[in-house]
C-alpha cells in the first residue's frame, strides 16, 4: 500500500521543477519532474513532494 505524499502541490504546466523545501533547510539538487496525462501528478524522488496538474488551467499539451 502506498503512503500518501507529505506535500500536494497543484500545479498549472507538465514539467515542473523540483529543489525541496529551501526556507525549512530541507533542500535538495534540482530535478525536473514531467506529469503524466494519463496519472495526473508526479513525486519527487528525493522529497517525496506530489506534484498534482489542474487540467482546467495547465498550459499547453503534454
Amino acid at each position: 500500500m502506498r503512503m500518501p505524499a507529505p506535500e500536494e502541490v497543484v500545479v498549472t504546466s507538465w514539467h515542473i521543477a523540483c529543489d525541496g523545501d529551501d526556507a525549512a533547510g530541507l533542500g535538495h539538487p534540482r530535478v525536473w519532474l514531467a506529469i503524466s496525462p494519463e496519472i495526473g501528478f508526479v513525486d519527487c524522488g528525493y522529497c517525496d513532494r506530489r506534484f498534482i496538474i489542474d487540467p482546467a488551467h495547465a498550459a499547453g499539451g503534454h
